[in-house]
């Protein structure tokens, strides 16, 4: 079993069996504090009664210590102390508040709380935390009230407790407006509101792996020690979340997502690109907005999606940063048909079965991990994660609805170290894995009510992944928002193989077609368009392009229409023109001449040299294999 320790150094957790004496405990506590000797003694509650003796035949089963349970180690000669080789006061001995050091003596060293201050203070000098968090620090956040009519007996410009404003983690306040969990900055004002105004706190990531460069015994799997030894994990529920809100700017992004689902029946995934805004809606909340989502490649199937490696990632991601967007989530598909006619679908995901399966947290914990949140008072640097998961799935009502997630802190870290798998027929649970040579895996341990109403740990094989998940609203504006332009015949989404959606220098001359002159900005107004013009294999304008993305960032007409006039955009308006003016549609027969289907080829111009891209094409078709220009 676990027995925690507190001490004004910190806490720290030794692991026993019930059967153990007291002297051994006394001396796992002195391993894992880094003691000289056992000049300290343990007792049962903070006021130093019911202390625990150091006895060889006294059991911890006799003090009746249970898993879990805190004991509280004191000095016996006055504070904590250690020694250093050199016979003087170590840096960690003052490394609480009940020391005090003597101004007066040189030879004091430094205190550990001052070297923790100076290791923060590098921190943060160097975390660059998001735009969003350092307008949201600036808020009051109080929650105002009213005066009270019948209750407030006082003067206009005074305030009593029935009118004086609430705390933005006020637990009554939150119940009322039906919100479920803290905003991340309500809990940091929450745990820096006490006296000393959070001077001590630093948030600490959960780290399951054995700390490396331990000198005391061999390496793992030969040998492990209390100091090298990841704590066992007791899993709570998170009580606050990073971002409170997720809103798509209109409902257009959402509809355009699903008609690959609608044409294909299979499922289909993407990555929301947008930006975290303030969220009015919840006291120092934070919101991400969506702008446009991104489908990577991908297999589909009417049951499952996987991933496959993306060439293009790295210029998404920076045809986004220009626009002043970033990959705020990601989002799937779960959706079964029930009636065609009604437009219904399958209620498949409800708390008599599953939310999310283990395999979309464990995906959703990793997704998490490679987007870290910044945080200045943490000794990483950063500390959980605004990136958020949405599914399209079918309501109780049988209606298509999306929910959003995210997972908590305590996932991300067994899901990074790799602790965590699925299981293989239930889709609510997940499987902390087993010790093995190669890796130690610390217990993982959460709480759950027995048949008698009784609060019991369990360690977690199997664990319902319901501990790790917080809810997240979903939800569109009234007014819709437009970041880009909402085109009646949008360009074709990326990486969708089915035919009429197929990106192509031809679907990109029939597309500009529709367009005039004046309605560039518009036309190039779509981050479909937009990745694929930076990416084009026969005239990749990446290296130009950010003038125009500035430009649509700014909804700057005159700035487009003057990169409109540039000889690299001036080079693809001739291939424009070379192609017919526009081109034909992809997948349909008729040209833009309006002559008509094409004639087949004679089997003498079978083989023929491209005048465009020199590519000798050995296929009797109008147009060029390799760039898709006309003959």
């Amino acid at each position: 079993m676990i027995i925690r320790i507190q001490s004004p150094e910190g806490t720290k957790r030794v692991e026993l069996k019930p059967t153990d004496s007291t002297k051994l405990l006394y001396e796992k506590v002195q391993q894992a504090f880094d003691l000289p000797g056992f000049n300290f003694a343990l007792y049962g509650t903070r006021d130093k009664k019911n202390e625990i003796i150091s006895s060889p035949r006294k059991t911890l089963k006799g003090y009746k210590l249970n898993h879990g349970d805190m004991l509280y180690l004191h000095g016996v000669d006055g504070p904590l102390r250690h020694e250093d080789d050199r016979g003087g006061p170590s840096t960690s001995q003052v490394n609480n508040s009940y020391t005090s050091v003597s101004s007066n003596s040189s030879t004091n060293k430094l205190p550990a709380h001052g070297e923790v201050s100076v290791v923060a203070n590098s921190i943060k000098s160097s975390v660059i935390e998001d735009e969003v968090d350092l307008t949201v620090q600036k808020q009051d956040g109080r929650i105002s009230r009213k005066r009270n009519a019948q209750l407030c007996h006082h003067g206009i410009n005074s305030k009593c407790i029935h009118c004086t404003p609430l705390d933005p983690w006020d637990e009554a306040y939150l119940k009322e407006q039906n919100i479920k969990h803290l905003s991340f900055h309500s809990y940091l004002r929450k745990i820096t509101s006490g006296v000393d105004k959070g001077k001590f706190i630093s948030l600490e990531n959960v780290d399951c792996k054995i700390k490396s460069g331990c000198k005391d015994h061999p390496p793992w799997p030969k040998g492990i020690c209390s100091k090298c030894q990841p704590s066992a994990i007791t899993l709570n529920r998170q009580s606050y979340r990073h971002v409170d809100n997720v809103m798509f700017e209109n409902r257009n992004l959402v509809e355009r997502f699903l008609n690959y689902w609608r044409l294909t029946g299979h499922q289909r995934l993407g990555f929301l690109y947008g930006r975290y805004e303030p969220h009015l809606d919840v006291p120092l909340g934070i919101k991400a907005t969506v702008a446009a989502v991104y489908e990577p490649p991908q297999e589909s199937s009417r049951d499952h999606v996987k991933l496959l490696p993306d060439p293009k990632k790295e210029v998404v991601d920076e045809t986004a940063k220009h626009l002043g967007l970033k990959c705020v989530g990601w989002i799937f598909t779960d959706l079964v048909p029930l009636d065609a006619s009604k437009g219904t679908v399958r209620y498949l995901r409800h708390a008599d079965s599953y939310f999310l399966s283990a395999h979309e947290v464990i995906t959703a914990a990793h997704l998490q991990s490679l987007h870290p949140n910044p945080c200045k008072i943490s000794p990483d640097g950063t500390y959980g994660s605004k990136f958020v998961t949405v599914i399209v799935t079918g309501d109780k009502d049988n209606q298509v609805h999306m929910e959003g997630y995210q997972v908590s802190n305590q996932c991300q870290a067994v899901v990074r170290d790799r602790c965590l798998i699925p299981t293989k027929d239930a889709p609510e649970l997940a499987y902390v894995r087993e010790s093995s040579a190669q890796q130690y895996v610390p217990d993982v341990y959460f709480k759950e009510k027995d048949q008698y109403n009784n609060e019991v740990v369990r360690l977690g094989r199997p664990l319902p992944v319901e501990y790790l998940l917080l809810d997240c609203p979903v939800s569109t504006p009234n007014e819709p928002v437009t970041f880009f332009a909402l085109n009646a015949n949008p360009f074709p989404v990326a990486n969708r193989m089915i035919e009429g959606h197929l990106q192509d220098f031809n679907t990109l001359a029939s597309y500009l077609q529709k367009f005039s002159d004046d309605q560039f900005l518009e036309a190039m107004s779509d981050f479909h368009v937009l990745v694929f013009v930076a990416t084009m294999d026969m005239l990749p304008l990446r290296e130009y392009i950010g003038p125009l993305l500035e430009a649509i960032k700014k909804k700057d007409r005159k700035a487009a229409l003057d990169w409109k006039r540039s000889e690299h955009w001036a080079t693809v308006e001739q291939l424009v023109m070379a192609s017919g003016g526009g081109g034909a549609v992809a997948g349909s027969s008729i040209d833009v001449t309006g002559r008509g289907a094409t004639a087949e080829p004679s089997a003498s111009s079978a083989s023929w040299t491209c005048q465009h891209c020199t590519f000798i094409n050995q296929t009797a078709s109008e147009n060029c294999d390799m760039c898709h220009l006309p003959r």
